[in-house]
């Protein structure tokens, strides 16, 4: 596992021992940045189910000014706090062990959120809805949420909107853009 661009391309990052955290697969990684490459500069950004935290380091290496990494598990809490070090990210980001759908109830808001929660959960269903519900995205804020492709997506109300979804696999993304 490795950073694929910017100003830590080619960095590798610690990855689990076992099958409790399930990091993006490159390509995937790759193609939700390609998405949102144009998004990243000057943005904050919240990796939730952090795991290792490779999607909001990609994202400080691309550009974005600050990230937020939320994980229930003291392993991947540990593994993000590590990989941040490495990188030389660990001044621009905050990193909480915590429960990731009770942390969306704090004021904060982000650019950019990506979601990434087990596959075998509904977590991802549960976190769009609260991010929502507590409108957590900025103006023309953008949410990336991997899941399993045959997981189930709720409609968002206004102004949250699915823009596109994308398959690789048997993962799919959603992008999910906050309407002006």
């Amino acid at each position: 596992m490795r950073v694929i661009s910017g100003t830590v391309r080619g960095r590798k990052l610690k990855e689990p021992k076992g099958e409790a955290i399930r990091p993006s697969k490159d390509m995937v990684k790759e193609s939700m940045f390609n998405i949102i490459q144009f998004e990243l500069p000057g943005a904050r950004v919240l990796d939730l189910f952090a795991g290792t935290g490779q999607l909001g380091i990609e994202a400080l290496s691309r550009g974005a000014k600050s990230a937020v990494f939320v994980d229930s598990s003291n392993e991947a809490v540990k593994l993000v706090k590590e990989n941040l070090k490495i990188c030389g990210f660990s001044d621009v980001s905050m990193v909480y062990n915590a429960d990731a759908l009770k942390y969306l109830e704090y004021e904060e808001n982000f650019d950019i959120i990506f979601i990434d929660p087990p596959y075998d959960s509904n977590l991802a269903k549960d976190a769009l809805l609260i991010i929502s519900e507590f409108d957590k995205l900025t103006k023309n804020g953008i949410m990336m949420c991997e899941t399993a492709d045959n997981c189930e997506i709720p409609e968002l109300p206004e102004p949250y909107a699915l823009r596109k979804q994308y398959k690789y696999g048997i993962t799919k993304v959603h992008c999910f853009r906050k309407n002006p």
